[in-house]
């Protein structure tokens, strides 16, 4: 049986961390009415429904390929021939680019924001009866949601881009009320995070793409627990630009993900190639079209090893389902933009008021935290040649990293993110 997407109602907030889910739906399968309710699919039965689904994706793959590791020419840039495979299919995994023992820092440092996480949605104590981590910051680093759920889709929550909700099978009868499905500040609460955000070679790979004055978009973690993680219903991350006369395939910019842990099918972000080309699609009308199942043809598994980063265009169509396997995903999901594509922009996403201008002084701010992360990664690892980042060449002494400037630049600096 394929389980059928829904719309659920609009709850009316749009605050991205207001977005913490106690979001219930109805589930129908394709043969049913939305006045007939029919009970979700256990874990098990859920898993079995996705399995062919699974194999043609992995299949898909294969075929395309638009995997390996990074490759650079004579002068340090980009090969070509990834930005072709990128603007491509919208999508590209380097694999290997994150070494073994940075993938152990960053687990030892993600693993602890979740040790540190409250209890629940309205705890400020962790687990071990701790102060929870970010009590203190502008925002609080933790989404929540239950098990198994989609807390965005059908919503208007983030905008309304996820406008059809995904199943949302019955987690195991012992699983918490509550799960961290996403955490936040990446820079401020994990060490390794900074560092890694200052990674010559994931920023060689902005520049490629999106000019040497590239800026930030935000940062998140994206937690998918065995059992219990939750998902995320398809989607374009673009808002901003629909419209633009100077609209491209390449004006709402792109995410990274940093993959922790080795992603199967069943845990890991799914793609729809070659729709970044598209402009706004109708997300709707293809659900409906495909009998209101949320296995949309044509679209493919990003599965990885700890160690891999995934680049996705921010149009692509995509999606993640509730993990039901036994796989643990932890990715550090972080963005960049060409910087004529933000200033002068309203913010976007409801992550603050519609009338803030992103101008150059809010983008100067955001961007500063790069090159602080650039100068943080140097002296932990002396012997790697730095990144030079165009916008700050000149004043890399006003942004050395250290505790003035953590205060100064790294302390919720999130409350700058560029979204669009």
């Amino acid at each position: 049986m394929r389980w059928r997407a829904i719309r659920a109602p609009d709850d009316g907030r749009s605050d991205w961390f207001a977005a913490g889910a106690r979001i219930t739906s109805t589930v129908m399968n394709e043969t049913q009415s939305a006045s007939e309710p029919v009970t979700a699919p256990t874990r098990a039965e859920h898993a079995a429904g996705m399995a062919a689904y699974q194999e043609a994706g992995l299949r898909l793959a294969a075929e395309i390929g638009n995997r390996g590791p990074i490759r650079l020419t004579d002068g340090g840039r980009l090969h070509p021939d990834i930005l072709a495979a990128y603007w491509k299919h919208g999508f590209y995994v380097f694999q290997g680019l994150i070494g073994g023992d940075e993938v152990a820092e960053l687990r030892r440092d993600a693993n602890e924001m979740l040790e540190r996480a409250p209890v629940g949605p309205d705890a400020d104590v962790d687990a071990r009866g701790r102060p929870a981590l970010g009590l203190d910051y502008a925002r609080r680093p933790y989404l929540f949601a239950k098990p198994l759920a989609d807390p965005w889709g059908g919503t208007g929550l983030l905008s309304g881009r996820h406008p059809t909700q995904m199943t949302q099978p019955l987690p195991d009868e012992d699983a918490p009320a509550d799960v961290v499905f996403l955490m936040s500040s990446m820079c401020q609460a994990m060490p390794s995070g900074l560092r890694l955000y200052g990674h010559p070679h994931l920023l060689e790979i902005a520049a490629a793409i999106n000019g040497d004055d590239f800026v930030p978009f935000n940062d998140s973690i994206f937690v998918k627990q065995p059992g219990l993680g939750g998902s995320v219903a398809w989607h374009q991350d673009g808002v901003t630009h629909w419209g633009s006369p100077d609209w491209d395939e390449g004006i709402h910019g792109f995410n990274f993900q940093v993959q922790l842990y080795p992603t199967a099918p069943a845990s890991c972000l799914w793609v729809a190639p070659g729709t970044h080309k598209l402009g706004k699609i109708d997300i709707e009308a293809r659900v409906r079209e495909n009998g209101g199942s949320e296995q949309l043809p044509g679209a493919l598994p990003l599965v990885c090893d700890a160690g891999d980063v995934t680049i996705v265009n921010r149009q692509m169509l995509h999606a993640s389902f509730a993990n039901t396997s036994s796989e643990l995903r932890i990715s550090l999901t972080f963005g960049f933009h060409r910087r004529k594509s933000v200033e002068g922009q309203k913010g976007a996403l409801g992550v603050e008021a519609d009338e803030v201008v992103y101008d150059a002084q809010r983008i100067f701010d955001r961007s500063s935290v790069i090159a602080v992360a650039v100068d943080a990664r140097r002296q932990h690892r002396p012997d790697e040649r730095s990144f030079v980042y165009e916008p700050f060449a000149g004043l890399e002494d006003d942004f050395r990293f250290n505790d003035e400037t953590f205060e100064r630049v790294i302390r919720d600096y999130n409350l700058n993110d560029l979204a669009i």
